[in-house]
Parts: C-alpha cells; structure tokens; sequence
C-alpha cells in the first residue's frame, strides 16, 4: 500500500510539475491577438447587407449587462473564474455520463477553449485540432485576465447570424447589451448553444425552453431568487429583429468560404483584415441559398449524414450558394472548402471527353461483362458494374454513360493510357495529385467538390475554364476599392466535343436507354422540365451528382464524415435535392440549353449497339457526332476501329 502511494504521489507532483511547466512555457509564447475579430461587412448580389456578424461592434465587460454575463457563466461555464482554462471535474463528469449512454450528451468545453476554437480554428474533429484548441487555450489563459476573456467570448459569439453581443441586442431588442434585462438577457444567452433552433425568431417555443434551463441554473447558481425566475420567464418579449436570410442554418458556411478567399487575395494588406471595416461585395444568392438549404432540411433525414453543395453561375464562375454541412450551429467543418472524397463515377465524363478527343465517338462500343485485367507481375483488377448488371455484348459509349458502366469505362481508360484522364483533370482545374492508375476512372482518388465544380464548369462553359469565386470586390470603411474581380477565361477544351458529350449527359434520364438496366438518373426524370447534362457517382462511402445546363451548375455530395459505409439509397437523396433546388431556382425560365456548332451533326441510333436506326428500330434516340464520325448503313458502327483490349475473363 505504501508503495502504491508512492507511486501515485510521484505521478502527481510530475503531473503537477508538468501543468506549471507548460503554463509557463505560454507565458513566454507571443500574445495571441484577440482584438482582431468581427471585422467585415458582407454583401450579397444585389448589393443587401447580409452579415453584420463580422462588424467592429466591440463592447467592454462593463458596458454589458450583469444579467447576460451571469446568464451565460451559469450555463455554459460555471467555474469560469475558478479553472485555468479546462474544468477537469467537469470533463470527468461529462466522460462518464457519454460513457454509459453511448451516445455524446454533454459536452465540456469551457468558455475559454470556446474562445480559442472561435477564433483561431476550424472545426474538424482531428486529435490534432484538439491538441491545438488545448494549446490555444493555455496560452490566452496564461497572457490574458478571466475578464478580458469573457469581452472577448461575448463580442464575437455567434447569437443567431448575428456575432457579438452589442450587435445581437441591438438586432434582437432595439437597445444597448448595457441595457438588457433579465428576461432578455437569458433569451439571448440561450441561442449560442444552437442558434438554428434557439433563436426566438427561428423557433420561440424552444428559445423559451432554453429560457427557462438558464434561469433554473440562475438560481442553483446563486444569480437571482426563484421568484425573479419566474418574473422574467412570464415577460411577453417584443423582438426587433425579422425572421429574414438570418435564420439559414447555412450561411454561414458560405461566410466562412468569403473569409478563406480573402485571405488569399495578396492586393489586400494584412492590416485591414484585422484592423476591421472591410466591405466584402460577394455572388451570394439568396434566393438560390435558400431553396437550397430548404431541400436539404426536407431530404436529409439521417441526422449524422453529412453534405456539401454548391451552385456556381457557370458563365461567369459566381458562386451562388454554398453548404459545407447540415446545420453551421452542429458542425462548423465546410466540407465545400476543407474535405476531400471518392468521386466515383463523376470522374467518367473527363475520361469520355478525353476518348472523343482522341477519335472515340458516341457509337464506339466495348464488350460490358465480367472481367478480370491482368497486367504486368501478374498484377490483376476485376471491377464491377453497379448490382453485378452486365449485358454481356458489345455497347456504346453513350450508353455506358447512360447507365455508368464500369467495364467500359475501364476498358477506355486503358486503351487511351491511363496518363491520358489524369492529364485531361489537370486541364479542367482539377488540382488534387491523381494516381495513374486503372481504377481512377472509377473515381478512387479524392478531390474536393470545388475542384470538381471547377472542372465541370468547364463542360458547362464550351470548354472554357473559369475560376470559381465568391468575391466581387471589397472596400475599406471610407469606400476606396481595394480589390476588384476581374474576369480570366482560358480556352482548354474543344467546343465541339464539349457539345457531343453535354449532349451524351442528358442520356442520363432518357427513357429511350431503358433497356436491360435503367438510366442513372430516370427516376426523376418526371420532375425534369429543362435540358441538362448530369452525371452521378457512387462509391461505399460517397454519393455525389453534378448537373448543369448554360445558366447554372450544381454540385452534391453527401456521407459520413468518419468515413464509414453507407445507404445506397444515400443517393437518390442527392438526386431529390439537385433536381428540387435546380427546377424551383430557374422556375419558368427559357430552356437554357447550348446552340450546336456547325461542324456537328446528329444521327438517329440505336441507343445499346450504337448503329444508325432504321424504321424499323423499336428504341431510337438522336445522338451527336463531329461530322464525318457519324455511323452509315454501310460502315456500321466505329466499333472496328477500336483495337481488342486482352482480357481474362
């Protein structure tokens, strides 16, 4: 037993030994700035102030209402003026309760790692990041008093859209933080915890719940007496504020991606960017932002699936809408900016521009069937089509599409060299390190979805390729433009092929290809009332779609952010929220389809053979050709011009 405590005290006095350590290791650390954030303003298309969150509204401890500081003290970090930056009975506690449910019930971070994450983090949920926000936190503990702190939490804490306790009093209740009372105080301490939900103007019945939780650990804390809980929990509370773009559990993903941008462009000295001020004159669409964000709350039910969507004005690369996730207020990491995933079979349409590039035409025709590739040390890769689903006879490119055939992809892949996809990626935009290699026309590398964006832009713009972008132009707080955008096209892609293969896109839900398997994205066909190209991808753990026409391109993904298996039905989810959203923004407007350039030509086929109709064919569907390629009656099909591919079945 002696030796047990022993062995224990040692432990301890090291520990102890180490805890002073590294707080005086902080010390001598440089000062972390504090006083650098809330800073833009921030616009949308139409020139509306979307975002006040980011305005210099800094307001001292003293100039805010005791009531809205104890409130929050009280539920979010009680023994804030007693720990040095973690509560480690809290953390135990909170250890324990996630232990024996299974499940994340309490969380245990004080307002000081609150803080440290706010300010200087992103939001993934890596060992790493929880290093740095632990690290973050000894040293504003180390350099900074507890009260400058807490005027540091409270002016830039998220209450709704709103950031900063000065600006979200005055947008909630017309006055002064100074000036809140109890009743508002606890309203408004509440809506950090969930601001989608526990905003008043989102959903009061919750706000009021939320109310009343803080109010009771008020009381249980010492705060006020029971009756002044109930005195201020019967306040019928008149708000300011409207229900407005405030209340887009999204937005902010599209803020964060604003930020991002501006910190790349280099014309913008640093000193603005934390002095504060800055007019940031964005291509946010509000209308698109919402029907957007309105699908995704209707389709994705699973409440730990995760998305990333985007819509860009494809001539122009304006981005319009943006989603890094389901809810900002649940998960702060922007999968649109910071994740990259399997593509799946959304790589095909940059292997098929490459093989019309090099003489392949919608006619030209592989065997589709059970095959195993064998390559050099007896090396082998045996792909699969969706549901083991093969015809077992030779079928054309544009059917491959239409049903996003694995064996022909594969087969195409190999014949045009497996440099050639990986080349053509690089043309479009596509930055990510992509491997050589047979199953990368199947999507196995991960690309992020802006990059693929910006390479089906390219398909979307005739060939042009275009950088997307969020900012149109930013001012400093006098007026004087610091930064404008200036448009960059270059011409990367044929335009003629460009137009056969968006042509071959919209086979994806033509019911002419219903045949032995069903075009990808038939079953919503119904709900497609314009012209669009579109091409899925599916892989375990990854579900994406990209459609587009002339006047704009969308762009999804979904899954888990641990990567695990998930739902085949995960997809038609994307597919429910792509053609939604699409349908209502372009509403009753033209047709916005592409002109086809003289040098091409259609042909009614046979879709599955490829070969030219007759009046006698069952199924026939027009298909487009670079004149001179298209199929006769004589020649057939281009299938003879397609060298055998050794396999071994």
């Amino acid at each position: 037993m002696k030796k047990w405590i022993r062995f224990f005290l040692i432990c301890g006095l090291l520990l102890f030994l180490c805890y002073v350590g590294i707080y005086a290791y902080a010390r001598f650390t440089p000062k972390l700035p504090i006083d650098s954030a809330n800073s833009y303003y921030l616009y949308d298309k139409e020139n509306n102030l979307v975002s006040n969150g980011n305005s210099k509204e800094w307001v001292s401890l003293n100039e805010i209402s005791p009531y809205l500081i104890n409130a929050t003290i009280s539920i979010e970090d009680k023994n804030f003026y007693k720990h040095q930056g973690f509560d480690f009975l809290r953390i135990a506690k909170a250890m324990y309760i996630n232990l024996k449910s299974g499940k994340t019930l309490q969380g245990a971070s004080t307002i000081t790692q609150q803080y440290a994450k706010n300010l200087f983090l992103d939001f993934g949920k890596t060992w790493n990041r929880k290093i740095d926000e632990a690290w973050l936190t000894i040293r504003l503990e180390s350099h900074y008093s507890k009260d400058q702190i807490l005027e540091g939490y409270l002016n830039t804490i998220n209450y709704g859209g709103i950031f900063g306790i000065e600006n979200a009093s005055k947008y909630y209740f017309n006055k002064s933080a100074k000036d809140l009372t109890l009743a508002e105080s606890t309203i408004l301490a509440g809506i950090p915890k969930w601001p989608s939900v526990y905003s008043p103007l989102v959903n009061e019945e919750a706000s009021k719940k939320r109310q009343k939780l803080i109010l009771n650990s008020m009381v249980k804390n010492k705060y006020i007496t029971e009756q002044e809980s109930e005195e201020a929990f019967k306040v019928n509370l008149t708000y300011n504020g409207t229900k407005s773009q405030h209340n887009l559990s999204t937005l902010t993903y599209y803020q964060d991606a604003v930020i991002e941008e501006l910190k790349s462009i280099h014309t913008i000295p640093s000193s603005f960017l934390k002095t504060g001020g800055l007019r940031i004159y964005t291509n946010l669409d509000l209308n698109a932002q919402t029907i957007m964000e309105n699908n995704i709350k209707k389709y994705m039910t699973d409440t730990e699936l995760q998305i990333s969507s985007v819509m860009i004005e494809p001539e122009s690369g304006k981005v319009i809408a943006l989603a890094g996730g389901t809810d900002y207020s649940k998960s702060q990491f922007n999968r649109a900016i910071s994740s990259k995933r399997q593509v799946g079979s959304t790589m095909k349409p940059f292997l098929y521009y490459s093989a019309l590039e090099n003489g392949f035409t919608p006619s030209t025709t592989f065997t589709s069937e059970k095959t195993t590739f064998t390559f050099a040390e007896n090396k082998t890769y045996s792909p699969k089509n969706y549901a083991d689903n093969y015809p077992n006879k030779p079928i054309s490119m544009a059917a491959a599409l239409s049903y996003s055939d694995n064996i022909y992809a594969v087969k195409t892949h190999l014949f045009l060299g497996e440099d050639t996809l990986v080349e053509t990626a690089k043309r479009v935009g596509i930055s990510s390190s992509l491997g050589a290699i047979p199953s990368l026309a199947l999507g196995s590398e991960e690309i992020g979805i802006m990059e693929m964006m910006e390479g089906y832009m390219t398909f979307a713009n005739e060939g042009y390729k275009i950088k997307p972008y969020f900012i149109r132009k930013v001012e400093d707080a006098n007026g004087n433009v610091l930064y404008e955008k200036k448009e960059e096209k270059e011409n990367v892609l044929n335009k003629s092929i460009v137009y056969v293969l968006n042509e071959m896109l919209t086979n994806t839900y033509a019911k002419e290809f219903i045949d032995y398997n069903y075009p990808t994205c038939i079953n919503i066909a119904p709900r497609i009332s314009k012209k669009y190209a579109i091409k899925t991808g599916t892989t375990e753990t990854d579900h994406w779609i990209f459609g587009y026409n002339k006047k704009v391109l969308m762009g999804i993904w979904n899954g888990y952010d641990d990567n695990r298996v998930s739902d085949m039905n995960d997809g038609m989810v994307n597919k429910n929220i792509w053609v939604d959203t699409v349908e209502e923004y372009l509403g009753e407007e033209q047709d916005y389809w592409y002109e086809m350039p003289k040098n091409v030509v259609g042909a009614f086929i046979e879709p599955i053979s490829g070969t030219l109709a007759t009046e006698d064919t069952a199924k026939k569907k027009m298909l487009y050709y670079i004149k001179g390629t298209e199929p006769s009656y004589e020649e057939g099909t281009l299938d003879a011009s397609i060298p055998t591919i050794k396999v071994e079945e």
